[in-house]
């Protein structure tokens, strides 16, 4: 697989503890990915059943507080969601370091690490393993596209301000509808990119959602980024998260 564009996700690092509502179990795990052992941060909502899930991807920054955040909150809506760690333990502060670990890491690595997460998913007796989802942003958004081309099992697959995808040959392998999010001032995947996108997956008769904002830029929905988040657009874009995993896996 080609290896895929990497974008700068703006912001720092960190960032403020949830409110919970339902009461939600974390646990760092492993799982195997070939012959590697990768860890990740599971998520899920307290009480029996079979759930659908989801493989939660970090942006450029690694897994770090935000993204443990988003797993979380995904785990009060009813979702068993996990987190996983493409940059094997390693978190960036700064874009310098971000830009290293993102430029650091193999495609094909990361591609194989997302479909073990697939499949530790799959074969918990907590997962409804035919409801499995995956969601990221920045890198994580075009990694989630990259789960969506290579794993045909996969239910749903949310996109937020990723790199895309436009080949026929490519957009043909998915199989899961598409939810996208971007910014119409992001300078990195501009709405000309989008549109074409959009197009490519329509024509290949694949559902997508996709909604530029018209005033946002790159990284908007992370409040960590101090110069570019945009809470109302960032409200919207997780309420239509919601309601697309609701639709599609539930």
């Amino acid at each position: 697989m080609r290896r895929l564009g990497v974008l700068a996700c703006a912001g720092l690092f960190l960032a403020p503890a949830l409110a919970r509502g339902a009461e939600v179990k974390t646990e760092m795990i492993s799982f195997k990915a070939g012959g590697e052992t990768v860890q990740g941060y599971l998520a899920l909502a307290e009480g029996g059943g079979r759930h659908p899930a989801l493989v939660v991807i970090h942006e450029w920054w690694g897994l770090n507080d935000w993204v443990k955040e988003q797993a979380r909150k995904f785990a009060e809506n009813g979702y068993v969601a996990l987190a996983v760690d493409l940059y094997r333990g390693k978190v960036a502060s700064d874009p310098e370091l971000a830009h290293e670990l993102s430029r650091g890491l193999p495609a094909d690595r990361a591609v194989r690490d997302m479909r073990a997460a697939f499949d530790y998913l799959a074969a918990r007796p907590d997962v409804n393993k035919n409801k499995i989802g995956s969601v990221g942003w920045c890198m994580g958004g075009g990694y989630s596209l990259a789960l969506a081309l290579n794993e045909p099992r996969l239910a749903a697959c949310v996109i937020n301000y990723g790199h895309l995808a436009t080949d026929p040959a490519e957009i043909a392998k998915i199989h899961a509808p598409i939810l996208g999010n971007f910014g119409g001032q992001d300078r990195g995947i501009t709405p000309e990119d989008v549109h074409a996108f959009e197009k490519a997956v329509k024509d290949a008769g694949t559902p997508i959602d996709v909604k530029i904002y018209p005033d946002a830029g790159h990284a908007f929905e992370n409040p960590n980024n101090k110069a570019g988040y945009r809470a109302a657009d960032a409200a919207d874009a997780w309420s239509r998260m919601v309601d697309f995993f609701n639709k599609t896996l539930k």
